[in-house]
Protein backbone atom coordinates (compact mmCIF):
# COMPACT_ATOMS: atom_id res chain seq x y z
CA UNK A 1 0.00 0.00 0.00
CA UNK A 2 0.91 3.15 -0.98
CA UNK A 3 1.13 6.19 1.60
CA UNK A 4 1.53 9.73 0.65
CA UNK A 5 3.12 12.18 3.05
CA UNK A 6 2.33 15.88 3.02
CA UNK A 7 4.48 18.08 4.50
CA UNK A 8 2.48 20.79 6.51
CA UNK A 9 4.51 24.69 6.86
CA UNK A 10 5.26 24.91 10.69
CA UNK A 11 3.88 27.45 12.18
CA UNK A 12 5.32 28.87 15.53
CA UNK A 13 2.59 29.47 17.68
CA UNK A 14 4.80 31.45 20.12
CA UNK A 15 5.35 33.98 17.71
CA UNK A 16 1.37 34.45 16.90
CA UNK A 17 0.17 34.49 20.58
CA UNK A 18 2.96 37.80 20.79
CA UNK A 19 1.65 39.53 17.82
CA UNK A 20 -2.26 38.37 18.89
CA UNK A 21 -1.30 40.05 22.47
CA UNK A 22 0.81 43.19 21.32
CA UNK A 23 -2.65 44.07 19.15
CA UNK A 24 -4.56 43.76 21.82
CA UNK A 25 -2.48 45.81 23.85
CA UNK A 26 -1.83 48.27 21.58
CA UNK A 27 -6.03 48.37 21.17
CA UNK A 28 -6.46 49.07 24.67
CA UNK A 29 -3.93 51.79 25.08
CA UNK A 30 -5.69 53.72 22.08
CA UNK A 31 -9.17 53.26 23.71
CA UNK A 32 -7.79 54.85 26.99
CA UNK A 33 -5.94 57.60 25.31
CA UNK A 34 -8.00 58.84 22.44
CA UNK A 35 -11.13 56.74 22.43
CA UNK A 36 -12.80 59.06 20.29
CA UNK A 37 -9.92 59.17 17.76
CA UNK A 38 -10.07 54.92 17.94
CA UNK A 39 -13.86 55.08 16.79
CA UNK A 40 -13.79 57.36 13.98
CA UNK A 41 -10.55 55.14 12.81
CA UNK A 42 -12.71 52.10 13.17
CA UNK A 43 -15.80 53.73 11.93
CA UNK A 44 -13.47 54.87 8.79
CA UNK A 45 -12.46 51.80 7.89
CA UNK A 46 -16.08 50.07 8.34
CA UNK A 47 -16.94 52.78 5.53
CA UNK A 48 -14.06 52.14 3.28
CA UNK A 49 -14.36 47.99 4.11
CA UNK A 50 -18.20 48.58 3.04
CA UNK A 51 -17.46 50.30 -0.18
CA UNK A 52 -14.88 47.89 -1.54
CA UNK A 53 -18.30 45.39 -0.77
CA UNK A 54 -20.23 47.25 -2.86
CA UNK A 55 -17.36 47.35 -5.32
CA UNK A 56 -17.01 43.78 -5.41
CA UNK A 57 -20.66 42.99 -5.45
CA UNK A 58 -21.32 45.41 -8.53
CA UNK A 59 -18.11 43.69 -10.36
CA UNK A 60 -18.65 40.21 -9.56
CA UNK A 61 -22.86 40.82 -11.00
CA UNK A 62 -21.30 42.63 -14.35
CA UNK A 63 -19.32 39.77 -14.43
CA UNK A 64 -21.80 37.30 -14.41
CA UNK A 65 -23.74 39.54 -16.81
CA UNK A 66 -20.97 39.37 -19.37
CA UNK A 67 -20.13 35.90 -19.16
CA UNK A 68 -23.15 35.17 -20.50
CA UNK A 69 -23.17 37.54 -22.89
CA UNK A 70 -19.99 36.04 -24.09
CA UNK A 71 -21.44 32.75 -24.32
CA UNK A 72 -24.23 34.10 -26.15
CA UNK A 73 -21.95 35.66 -28.85
CA UNK A 74 -19.87 32.16 -29.01
CA UNK A 75 -23.33 30.14 -29.78
CA UNK A 76 -24.23 32.58 -32.61
CA UNK A 77 -20.69 33.02 -34.33
CA UNK A 78 -20.69 28.26 -33.65
CA UNK A 79 -24.18 28.85 -35.31
CA UNK A 80 -23.37 30.93 -38.23
CA UNK A 81 -19.69 29.10 -39.28
CA UNK A 82 -21.79 25.69 -38.36
CA UNK A 83 -19.09 24.48 -35.72
CA UNK A 84 -20.11 21.13 -34.81
CA UNK A 85 -22.28 20.63 -32.03
CA UNK A 86 -19.93 18.64 -29.73
CA UNK A 87 -16.84 20.93 -30.05
CA UNK A 88 -19.82 24.01 -29.25
CA UNK A 89 -20.60 22.25 -26.41
CA UNK A 90 -17.29 21.56 -24.86
CA UNK A 91 -16.45 25.24 -25.95
CA UNK A 92 -18.90 26.41 -23.63
CA UNK A 93 -18.47 24.37 -20.73
CA UNK A 94 -14.74 25.09 -21.03
CA UNK A 95 -15.45 29.00 -21.53
CA UNK A 96 -18.04 29.31 -18.48
CA UNK A 97 -15.85 27.80 -16.02
CA UNK A 98 -12.30 29.79 -17.08
CA UNK A 99 -13.67 33.44 -16.89
CA UNK A 100 -16.00 31.71 -13.43
CA UNK A 101 -12.76 31.07 -11.83
CA UNK A 102 -11.41 34.70 -13.01
CA UNK A 103 -14.40 36.61 -11.83
CA UNK A 104 -14.26 34.90 -8.47
CA UNK A 105 -10.73 36.02 -8.61
CA UNK A 106 -10.87 39.33 -9.61
CA UNK A 107 -14.12 39.66 -7.29
CA UNK A 108 -12.03 38.62 -4.09
CA UNK A 109 -8.77 41.16 -5.13
CA UNK A 110 -11.16 44.13 -4.79
CA UNK A 111 -11.79 43.32 -1.27
CA UNK A 112 -8.35 43.77 -0.61
CA UNK A 113 -7.38 40.25 0.36
CA UNK A 114 -3.91 39.60 -1.40
CA UNK A 115 -4.64 37.31 -4.50
CA UNK A 116 -1.14 36.33 -4.16
CA UNK A 117 -1.51 34.38 -1.46
CA UNK A 118 -4.69 33.10 -2.86
CA UNK A 119 -2.75 31.48 -5.57
CA UNK A 120 -0.19 30.04 -3.08
CA UNK A 121 -2.92 28.55 -1.15
CA UNK A 122 -4.34 27.12 -3.72
CA UNK A 123 -1.23 25.73 -5.10
CA UNK A 124 -0.39 24.32 -1.90
CA UNK A 125 -3.72 22.52 -1.90
CA UNK A 126 -4.16 21.74 -5.32
CA UNK A 127 -2.50 18.07 -4.66
CA UNK A 128 -4.71 17.19 -2.34
CA UNK A 129 -7.80 18.42 -4.57
CA UNK A 130 -6.69 16.62 -7.19
CA UNK A 131 -6.36 13.38 -5.40
CA UNK A 132 -9.90 13.94 -3.84
CA UNK A 133 -10.84 15.00 -7.40
CA UNK A 134 -9.05 12.31 -9.56
CA UNK A 135 -12.18 11.28 -10.94
CA UNK A 136 -12.96 14.78 -12.23
CA UNK A 137 -9.68 15.25 -13.50
CA UNK A 138 -10.15 11.90 -15.53
CA UNK A 139 -13.08 12.84 -16.53
CA UNK A 140 -11.84 16.08 -17.77
CA UNK A 141 -8.79 14.22 -20.14
CA UNK A 142 -11.54 12.05 -20.63
CA UNK A 143 -13.68 14.95 -22.53
CA UNK A 144 -10.21 16.00 -24.38
CA UNK A 145 -9.80 12.26 -26.06
CA UNK A 146 -13.19 12.31 -27.21
CA UNK A 147 -13.10 15.73 -28.57
CA UNK A 148 -9.51 15.04 -30.36
CA UNK A 149 -10.46 11.64 -31.69
CA UNK A 150 -14.55 12.18 -32.17
CA UNK A 151 -15.68 9.48 -31.50
CA UNK A 152 -18.92 10.42 -32.17
CA UNK A 153 -20.72 13.45 -32.25
CA UNK A 154 -23.92 15.16 -31.04
CA UNK A 155 -26.71 13.79 -32.94
CA UNK A 156 -25.23 10.15 -33.10
CA UNK A 157 -26.79 7.21 -31.88
CA UNK A 158 -24.66 5.05 -29.92
CA UNK A 159 -24.63 2.38 -27.06
CA UNK A 160 -21.69 2.48 -24.07
CA UNK A 161 -21.68 1.50 -20.70
CA UNK A 162 -24.51 -0.31 -21.16
CA UNK A 163 -26.71 2.03 -22.29
CA UNK A 164 -28.22 3.10 -25.94
CA UNK A 165 -29.41 6.83 -27.00
CA UNK A 166 -29.03 9.62 -28.97
CA UNK A 167 -25.83 12.42 -27.86
CA UNK A 168 -27.26 15.93 -26.72
CA UNK A 169 -24.62 16.92 -25.03
CA UNK A 170 -20.48 16.49 -24.72
CA UNK A 171 -19.52 18.90 -21.95
CA UNK A 172 -15.92 18.99 -19.80
CA UNK A 173 -16.69 16.02 -17.69
CA UNK A 174 -19.27 14.40 -19.04
CA UNK A 175 -21.92 13.00 -21.60
CA UNK A 176 -25.78 13.29 -22.61
CA UNK A 177 -27.87 10.82 -24.10
CA UNK A 178 -31.24 10.33 -24.48
CA UNK A 179 -32.56 6.69 -24.61
CA UNK A 180 -35.85 5.70 -26.87
CA UNK A 181 -37.56 5.45 -23.70
CA UNK A 182 -37.23 9.41 -23.34
CA UNK A 183 -34.75 9.53 -20.52
CA UNK A 184 -31.31 11.21 -19.86
CA UNK A 185 -28.44 9.38 -19.68
CA UNK A 186 -24.83 11.36 -17.81
CA UNK A 187 -22.38 8.94 -18.86
CA UNK A 188 -18.71 9.91 -17.28
CA UNK A 189 -16.19 11.15 -20.01
CA UNK A 190 -13.45 8.80 -18.13
CA UNK A 191 -15.41 5.66 -18.52
CA UNK A 192 -16.65 6.70 -22.03
CA UNK A 193 -13.09 7.20 -23.87
CA UNK A 194 -11.56 4.23 -22.07
CA UNK A 195 -14.68 1.75 -22.88
CA UNK A 196 -15.93 0.55 -25.76
CA UNK A 197 -18.18 2.91 -27.97
CA UNK A 198 -20.38 1.67 -29.88
CA UNK A 199 -21.90 4.13 -32.83
CA UNK A 200 -24.40 3.30 -35.04
CA UNK A 201 -24.63 6.50 -36.94
CA UNK A 202 -20.86 6.94 -38.45
CA UNK A 203 -21.76 4.60 -41.18
CA UNK A 204 -24.74 5.36 -44.03
CA UNK A 205 -25.75 1.25 -44.46
CA UNK A 206 -26.55 -1.22 -41.64
CA UNK A 207 -27.03 -4.67 -41.65
CA UNK A 208 -30.11 -6.23 -40.78
CA UNK A 209 -29.74 -9.87 -39.41
CA UNK A 210 -31.94 -12.44 -38.29
CA UNK A 211 -32.53 -16.00 -37.19
CA UNK A 212 -35.61 -18.28 -38.88
CA UNK A 213 -36.06 -21.35 -37.14
CA UNK A 214 -38.54 -23.48 -38.24
CA UNK A 215 -39.48 -27.61 -37.73
CA UNK A 216 -37.89 -30.31 -39.41
CA UNK A 217 -39.08 -31.93 -42.69
CA UNK A 218 -39.14 -28.37 -44.03
CA UNK A 219 -38.05 -27.91 -47.70
CA UNK A 220 -34.89 -26.35 -47.42
CA UNK A 221 -34.85 -24.82 -50.95
CA UNK A 222 -38.91 -23.77 -50.83
CA UNK A 223 -37.86 -21.86 -47.75
CA UNK A 224 -34.63 -20.10 -48.68
CA UNK A 225 -36.73 -19.20 -51.82
CA UNK A 226 -39.54 -17.69 -49.99
CA UNK A 227 -37.55 -15.93 -47.58
CA UNK A 228 -35.13 -14.23 -50.29
CA UNK A 229 -38.39 -13.20 -51.88
CA UNK A 230 -39.46 -11.58 -48.78
CA UNK A 231 -36.55 -9.74 -48.67
CA UNK A 232 -36.39 -8.73 -52.37
CA UNK A 233 -40.28 -7.65 -51.91
CA UNK A 234 -39.29 -4.61 -49.79
CA UNK A 235 -37.85 -1.52 -51.46
CA UNK A 236 -35.76 -0.83 -48.76
CA UNK A 237 -33.29 -3.68 -48.96
CA UNK A 238 -30.60 -3.01 -50.75
CA UNK A 239 -27.79 -4.89 -52.94
CA UNK A 240 -24.11 -4.82 -54.35
CA UNK A 241 -24.81 -1.95 -56.54
CA UNK A 242 -24.32 0.41 -53.69
CA UNK A 243 -20.87 0.62 -52.24
CA UNK A 244 -20.42 -1.22 -48.85
CA UNK A 245 -23.48 -2.68 -49.42
CA UNK A 246 -24.10 -6.55 -50.44
CA UNK A 247 -27.19 -8.83 -52.20
CA UNK A 248 -29.53 -10.04 -49.64
CA UNK A 249 -28.27 -13.36 -48.77
CA UNK A 250 -30.76 -16.51 -47.04
CA UNK A 251 -28.75 -19.98 -46.30
CA UNK A 252 -29.83 -22.92 -43.72
CA UNK A 253 -27.19 -22.11 -41.21
CA UNK A 254 -27.28 -24.74 -38.31
CA UNK A 255 -29.80 -28.06 -37.20
CA UNK A 256 -30.28 -27.51 -33.99
CA UNK A 257 -31.98 -30.67 -31.89
CA UNK A 258 -35.41 -29.46 -32.51
CA UNK A 259 -35.15 -27.40 -35.41
CA UNK A 260 -33.04 -25.58 -38.05
CA UNK A 261 -32.54 -22.39 -38.99
CA UNK A 262 -32.25 -20.42 -41.62
CA UNK A 263 -29.49 -16.99 -41.18
CA UNK A 264 -31.09 -14.33 -43.31
CA UNK A 265 -29.32 -10.99 -44.36
CA UNK A 266 -30.02 -7.33 -45.56
CA UNK A 267 -28.80 -4.21 -46.47
CA UNK A 268 -30.56 -0.87 -45.53
CA UNK A 269 -29.75 2.73 -45.11
CA UNK A 270 -29.02 3.67 -41.15
CA UNK A 271 -32.29 5.11 -40.78
CA UNK A 272 -34.21 2.88 -41.97
CA UNK A 273 -32.60 -0.15 -40.01
CA UNK A 274 -35.20 -0.61 -37.01
CA UNK A 275 -38.61 -0.15 -39.68
CA UNK A 276 -36.69 -2.77 -41.38
CA UNK A 277 -36.30 -5.19 -38.95
CA UNK A 278 -39.51 -5.34 -37.39
CA UNK A 279 -41.89 -5.10 -40.66
CA UNK A 280 -39.39 -8.38 -41.88
CA UNK A 281 -40.40 -9.63 -38.50
CA UNK A 282 -44.06 -9.08 -39.33
CA UNK A 283 -43.50 -10.60 -43.16
CA UNK A 284 -41.92 -13.78 -42.02
CA UNK A 285 -44.19 -14.46 -39.19
CA UNK A 286 -47.32 -14.16 -41.99
CA UNK A 287 -45.91 -15.40 -45.03
CA UNK A 288 -44.22 -18.44 -44.05
CA UNK A 289 -47.32 -20.32 -42.59
CA UNK A 290 -49.32 -19.26 -45.08
CA UNK A 291 -46.75 -21.66 -47.85
CA UNK A 292 -46.93 -24.22 -45.45
CA UNK A 293 -43.92 -23.72 -43.14
CA UNK A 294 -44.00 -24.38 -39.35
CA UNK A 295 -42.14 -22.33 -37.07
CA UNK A 296 -40.56 -24.95 -34.63
CA UNK A 297 -41.21 -24.46 -30.76
CA UNK A 298 -40.21 -26.73 -27.79
CA UNK A 299 -42.22 -29.77 -27.96
CA UNK A 300 -41.95 -34.08 -26.86
CA UNK A 301 -43.26 -36.31 -29.03
CA UNK A 302 -45.02 -38.85 -26.51
CA UNK A 303 -45.45 -42.87 -28.63
CA UNK A 304 -47.82 -45.17 -26.50
CA UNK A 305 -47.18 -48.93 -26.91
CA UNK A 306 -49.78 -51.33 -26.87
CA UNK A 307 -48.82 -54.01 -24.70
CA UNK A 308 -51.38 -56.53 -25.91
CA UNK A 309 -49.68 -56.67 -29.18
Amino acid sequence: MLFLQTTMPQVDVKSVNDSIKQHTEDMLYQLQTNPRGYFEELGHQAILFGIKVVIALIIYFVGAWLIGKIKKMQKRRFERRKVDPTVASFVYSATSFSLTVLLIVITIGTLGIDTTSLAALLAAGGMAIGMALSGTVQNFAGGIMILVFRPFKVGDWISAQGYQGVVTNVAITNTRIKTIDGREVVLPNGALSNGTIDNHSTLPYRRVDMLVSVAYGTNADECIELLMKILKSDGRVLDSNIEGCQDPFVALKTLNSSDISFVVRAFCKNEDFWGLTYDLNKAIYTQLPENGIQFAYPHVDVTLLDKEK
